[in-house]
């Protein structure tokens, strides 16, 4: 995980970037599947992810 682009209290649309993933150099942008506001971020900068793992939690 490269960069976390909201924090919690943040209003989220559909579509936007919540986090910045890196692999292999690449950079690829998170969206969000709903709106919401943001409730928890479940990772931090620099952690290593896997792919279906829930990042961020909206309320």
């Amino acid at each position: 995980m490269w960069k976390v682009q909201c924090k919690v209290g943040d209003t989220i649309a559909e579509g936007d970037t919540v986090v910045i993933l890196e692999s292999m150099k690449m950079e690829m942008p998170v969206e969000a599947e709903d709106e919401g506001v943001v409730k928890e971020i479940l990772c931090e900068e620099g952690q290593a992810v896997n792919e279906g793992d829930t990042l961020v939690v909206l309320d």
